[in-house]
């Protein structure tokens, strides 16, 4: 029975289901629907044709919650008049994947660009949860420009042990730490990373997992109030409920994201990651999202998100979890801080069909020890610090977890506050750091600068998340738990460590790092924006005539393909030739099979 609502111009899928000038192809296309139960009446019916994107599966735990929460989805699509067809995407589990998930964000992007470009889908539902899901589902989303709505699958229950609260993947960083200094053994550094995994649900820190989810829900994606859900509370199931209802609506209102999302929306998210203490790896992602949503983002729109402070008290920059902030008021109450200061665009569009102004009215914060009040943060200037110098061109550093020790021995000294000067020891790629990092010979003292080099797109290949390396094993036993740290790839977002990260371009594409040797002095001056070697420029070219120090060879077919089109972390490592595919759906239909 066709469907009373009647979509605002054709449906895609009518070209395949409803095409009277190709009934053979519309019998080819029928045909083996039919075989699990659906009828011919309800493909023609005229109602929109939902996909629902399924990250969820064995491989990534993370996301597993959206096998479960797929039905309530179903439940909605169906009972706002659409049909939900359900399909895999491609894994991305951010713990387990090697060489590193970041090769896969732009695979499972370009797989599902061909799935919403080739089949006949009329809306999507973007089921994400782990880091990347996130980035590559609204990645495609733009590609192909279809009505799309993202649920979140919500981050796991908060950890506990011996009384205390233990955040996955911060328990980890800080456990190893702990392990080195002799403060625990083998057995507890494991018995204290499995306590903070208690439930469903993907990072319940202030990670890249949490963070992401949050930016689809600042940048109008996701429907008010989604991203904080913990995965096991009933609201996860009403949430993934309404958003299937909405996506129907989406469809015959044909609000896709180009109608969305703005150069506005992407400076909204910008400033939303300083406020919520997010993800150093908020940057490439925002910026891969913004390039094919066709907005450049740059170092000034992040110097400009400088001096915004930091609202939430969650790991690793405070000391709650993701149960904490939902009931604080999770991301509404954040944004409703951030408008009222005068610091984000209400004005920008949503998923809702009303501004992100109107969708957080009336939302505040529960609980200012979890939200805190923008005049009285938890921290004045927190956004990411963005450098640049003979090392490279460009590269960030998380302000919001810079510990008052670390503050102390680097950034304090009189007349020279926010500038320090250190010797280099360089490591080329993580298995060159584990090997050596011990090594006597190497001389590290507290005032050596750790770099790593070889971890970007091109030289791991995918760009690891290697830079947060730990001193060695006798200087955490003298008590110095943290060092500088320097390098072409990424750290996890869980991470304390004020890291400088994502330099661009990496060592393996000939930047600054490339031509770094142990024994440099290197100079920081976070007033300035200046990170330099201390090396003569003879000296430099000098070292140039080797050539970079060469990546390992590629190990699988796609490795060598991504290497072939990967950009540079400043530009979001996206795949370059990708760029200017944008709103294909809405171009010539694809060519018929058969």
């Amino acid at each position: 029975m066709p469907s009373e609502k009647r979509p605002t111009k054709p449906l895609r899928s009518a070209d395949w289901f409803a095409n009277a000038e190709r009934i053979d192809m519309t019998a080819v296309y029928l045909e083996r629907f039919m075989n699990y139960g659906l009828t011919p009446a309800e493909l023609r019916s005229g109602r929109p044709i939902v996909g629902i994107a399924q990250s969820g599966s064995d491989l990534a735990p993370c996301n597993r919650i959206h096998v479960e929460l797929a039905q309530r989805v179903r439940d909605g699509i169906r009972d706002a008049g659409g049909i939900a067809l359900e399909f895999p995407m491609h894994p991305i589990f951010e713990n387990c994947r090697r060489p590193t998930a970041a090769l896969d964000r732009n695979l499972a992007y370009l797989g599902l660009v061909e799935i919403l470009h080739g089949y006949p889908i009329d809306a999507v539902v973007l089921t994400t949860g782990c880091d990347k899901t996130t980035p590559a589902a609204v990645m495609a989303a733009c590609t192909v420009d279809l009505p799309a709505i993202v649920l979140s699958g919500g981050p796991m229950l908060d950890g506990w042990m011996h009384g205390e609260r233990v955040g996955s993947g911060t328990v980890i960083w800080r456990s190893r730490r702990k392990l080195a200094a002799g403060e625990i053994d083998a057995e507890q550094f494991l018995e204290a990373a499995a306590a903070s995994a208690p439930s469903a649900g993907h990072c319940n820190t202030m990670g890249t997992a949490s963070t992401m989810n949050a930016l689809a829900e600042v940048l109008g994606l996701s429907l008010p109030g989604c991203a904080a859900i913990p995965a096991p509370y009933r609201e996860r199931g009403q949430m993934a409920y309404a958003t299937g209802r909405r996506i129907v609506e989406m469809a015959f209102e044909d609000l896709r994201p180009s109608k969305i999302l703005s150069r506005q929306s992407f400076l909204n998210a910008i400033a939303a990651v300083s406020a919520l203490g997010g993800s150093s790896n908020a940057q490439p992602h925002l910026h891969a999202m913004a390039r094919h949503a066709g907005f450049e983002l740059g170092a000034q729109d992040w110097r400009q998100a400088f001096d915004i402070p930091l609202l939430v008290n969650m790991q690793p920059a405070g000391k709650y979890l993701g149960e904490s902030f939902h009931r604080a008021g999770g991301v509404p109450a954040v944004l409703s801080e951030l408008l009222r200061a005068g610091r984000i665009d209400g004005a920008c569009a949503s998923v809702t069909g009303q501004t992100l102004a109107h969708n957080v009215a009336g939302r505040s914060s529960n609980n200012r020890d979890v939200i805190a009040a923008y005049e009285t943060p938890l921290m004045d200037r927190a956004g990411f610090l963005v450098l640049s110098g003979n090392l490279f061109d460009f590269a960030i550093m998380k302000t919001s977890v810079i510990s008052d020790e670390f503050r102390a021995r680097y950034l304090s000294q009189p007349g020279q506050e926010g500038i320090f000067e250190c010797r280099a020891v360089v490591f080329d790629g993580p298995d060159d750091y584990h090997a050596r990092i011990d090594d006597p010979a190497l001389e590290i003292d507290e005032h050596c600068i750790l770099v790593m080099r070889g971890a970007g797109p091109l030289g791991f290949p995918g760009s690891a998340e290697v830079v947060n390396m730990q001193p060695p094993q006798a200087l955490i036993q003298r008590g110095i738990a943290t060092l500088p740290t320097l390098g072409d790839g990424r750290q996890s977002g869980t991470s304390d460590s004020p890291s400088i990260l994502n330099a661009s371009p990496e060592a393996a594409a000939g930047g600054g790092l490339a031509w770094l040797r142990t024994g440099d002095r290197v100079r920081i001056d976070t007033q300035r924006g200046r990170c330099d070697m201390l090396v003569p420029e003879a000296e430099i070219a000098l070292r140039k005539q080797a050539g970079p120090p060469p990546p390992p060879p590629s190990q699988t077919p796609w490795q060598e393909l991504y290497r072939a089109t990967v950009g540079q972390l400043a530009d979001g490592a996206c795949m370059e030739p990708a760029l200017k595919y944008r709103g294909v759906a809405a171009a010539s239909p694809p060519r018929h099979n058969h």
